[in-house]
């Protein structure tokens, strides 16, 4: 499955500002309820934090992964995030992050939902491509980027 499969313009929130990494799950999580692929709001929050107070999803270089498992969504869905301050996300590299992308995927599909967030990390990873999307201006510019990425990819 393809990063630019699961991410829709609705779920792409550029340039936004927020002082707890809380809020900006939140904010996330609603752009993917108001988009229609999230049946119950508060078994995909209580996925997405639960995961996150295991271990913080703050990979490093500014990126933050969270993620989640729950089966009241529709399909495997993710929302992307720049943030125009940095935040602190409790990062494995002790840096604030900028990027965050979402990914929350059904109980049933731990296959895919593995092969995404491998493939998410390997695309961010990447200093010109997080450079490129976090410059980008509109949620179509963050898709095109994606795309480009994966075809490159494979």
């Amino acid at each position: 499955m393809k990063i630019t499969v699961i991410l829709q313009p609705s779920a792409i929130l550029l340039n936004t500002t927020f002082t707890k990494k809380e809020d900006a799950l939140d904010a996330m999580i609603d752009a993917l309820v108001s988009g229609g692929h999230i049946t119950k709001a508060d078994e995909a929050r209580k996925a997405v934090f639960d995961r996150e107070k295991i271990m913080s999803t703050g990979i490093g270089k500014g990126f933050a992964l969270p993620h989640g498992k729950t089966n009241h969504i529709t399909e495997t869905v993710g929302a992307f995030m720049t943030l125009s301050e940095p935040l602190d996300f409790q990062a494995l590299d002790q840096q604030p992050v900028t990027i965050i992308f979402m990914l929350i995927g059904r109980e049933n599909t731990v296959g895919t939902h593995l092969r995404l967030l491998s493939r998410i990390s390997r695309l961010m990873n990447k200093d010109s491509f997080r450079d490129s999307v976090s410059a980008a201006q509109t949620p179509e510019q963050v898709i095109a980027l994606f795309a480009a990425e994966e075809e490159e990819m494979g």
